[in-house]
């Protein structure tokens, strides 16, 4: 009798639980405020953050994306 042969599901393992310390990459004015892209220096990981303030701080406005 034959057997079934499947290629394995691969398994993400999750990344190392660090403090993020991102970099702005580029940015824009949006109707919005600023949209910055950041990078993470650690990682690389990337995040789109919006500032609708100057006077404070920006907000991520997406999940961070890790690199693969």
């Amino acid at each position: 009798m034959p057997t079934l042969r499947t290629r394995r599901i691969p398994h993400h393992t999750a990344a190392l639980a660090h403090e993020h310390a991102w970099v702005s990459e580029s940015r824009h004015r949006t109707t919005d405020g600023t949209v910055v892209y950041v990078r993470c220096t650690g990682c690389a990981a990337r995040r789109v953050d919006l500032q609708q303030d100057s006077q404070l701080p920006s907000i991520g406005i997406s999940r961070s994306i890790p690199r693969s």
